[in-house]
């Protein structure tokens, strides 16, 4: 039996909500090992001079203890 454990993270991107998700993820793995799953809750973005400057993910990461 695997025991789960889940966290939230906040990751962003200059170039796409994909991007965001991807970079979250490939970070996320550094630290913490044994990562299973995710799924995005928010999507969001901010603005500079009335343009999108970053794209915003908020996810919940799911990873196994060991």
């Amino acid at each position: 039996m695997a025991i789960l454990k889940s966290t939230q993270i906040l990751s962003d991107s200059d170039t796409s909500f994909e991007g965001a998700v991807a970079d979250g993820i490939e970070r996320f793995s550094k630290t913490v090992k044994h990562v299973r799953s995710a799924s995005v809750n928010h999507m969001s973005v901010t603005v500079k001079d009335g343009k999108v400057d970053k794209y915003r993910v908020n996810m919940q990461v799911t990873f196994e203890v060991k």
